[in-house]
């Protein structure tokens, strides 16, 4: 019997593999770190004090740790259905720009409480529309939704460059990027959440798009194991045919599922344009859908697990940009390279320490 198929208890799958995972990665980078001719664990002092020794650092951390839920939970909400929607960046650079228009129309004339509900619909309608060729293709001509979603990336992408240059760009002006949005088109700093901890914020972009991350963590959760839907999602995800004996339409539960995990990508530039920049910018997202394959990976797919995955990715950003200023050997590339081998045992060799670990535990069961 293949160990694949041996069912472990929960803790196991959602604890004790991650760990040991990401153990393997930083015992990998460590080696690195030491290779080059630093210490190891002098760097992971350093990084643990960047991102989470002060108000300002667990800030900035959780400030990429809210772009990573969003897009971690758009992943996650796709796999569910059996899709791999690599397409959460392009998604999110069309959030962007419905949250831009909705902030743009409303910050003149209402307060930041009355422009966010607008702005969090619009950025995952567009979101949403984004995703909604890809779906169709996959649903209808069994186009694969990997090489469309990916290829929709690069069309946003381009999409966002002319808006920005030839259309919402202050005229005069040599940046491409609207205008800075008003007081009533911006989210509020959560500098008073990090004060009940006795620290302070300060520069940090940390905002309300968090609250709201939280709140869609446990929508997803409700969705997907508390509703009829999410069992047909799940039901889809594991055996088409069985999703079809059983009478649940292919067709439907793919545009849905696309739509829903759309939404909430493009629901990620809530963060950096309503909350940090305050404007929509190119490349804006930085990256951020990407890395929510590995939050989602890593975090199993499960809304809780991808928070504290974004956390830890977080903890990474944040931390690798203090320790590249305090270790000058350790450069801002060598930070990518330890979060490329967090990806790499997290993802693409997450059941790699399955085997030995089942035949332990069927050792310790028989026992």
């Amino acid at each position: 019997m293949s160990t694949a198929s041996v069912p472990l208890p929960n803790w196991i799958n959602y604890a004790l593999l991650p760990l040991i995972n990401l153990t393997l990665a930083f015992l990998v980078s460590g080696l690195v770190v030491w290779i080059i001719g630093e210490n190891p664990w002098e760097a992971l002092k350093l990084m643990l004090e960047g991102a989470l020794g002060s108000g300002e650092g667990i800030g900035f951390t959780l400030f990429y740790a809210t772009n990573f839920i969003f897009t971690g939970l758009s992943v996650a909400v796709a796999y569910h259905a059996g899709l791999f929607n690599i397409g959460s960046e392009g998604q999110a650079y069309l959030g962007g720009l419905g949250a831009a228009l909705a902030a743009l129309a409303l910050d003149h004339y209402v307060p930041w409480y009355v422009t966010m509900p607008f702005a969090i619909m619009a950025a995952a309608l567009f979101g949403a529309a984004w995703a909604f060729i890809p779906a169709w293709l996959q649903a209808k001509r069994g186009s694969h939704i990997v090489i469309t979603t990916i290829m929709f990336n690069f069309i946003g992408a381009a999409l966002m460059v002319y808006l920005l240059v030839n259309v919402l760009i202050v005229p005069g002006k040599m940046a491409p990027e609207t205008r800075t949005f008003l007081e009533g088109g911006q989210l509020p700093k959560l500098d008073w959440l990090i004060a009940m901890f006795g620290g302070t914020l300060g520069p940090a972009p940390f905002n309300v798009s968090f609250l709201i991350a939280l709140v869609m963590c446990v929508l997803v959760w409700i969705l997907i194991w508390r509703t009829k839907l999410g069992f047909e999602m799940r039901t889809l995800g594991i055996s088409r045919s069985a999703a079809a004996y059983a009478g649940i339409p292919y067709v439907k539960i793919v545009m849905i599922t696309m739509l829903i995990s759309g939404g909430l990508a493009g629901m990620m530039a809530l963060n950096p344009v309503l909350g940090a920049s305050a404007r929509l910018q190119v490349e804006f997202v930085a990256g951020a859908g990407f890395v929510g394959i590995a939050v989602s990976l890593m975090g199993r797919n499960h809304p809780l697990g991808i928070v504290l995955a974004a956390i830890l990715f977080g903890i990474l950003y944040q931390g690798g940009a203090w320790l590249s200023f305090d270790m000058p050997n350790i450069t801002r590339e060598m930070i990518v390279v330890i979060q490329g081998l967090v990806i790499l045992f997290a993802g693409a060799l997450e059941f790699m320490c399955r085997p030995m670990i089942v035949r332990i535990y069927q050792t310790m069961t028989k026992a």
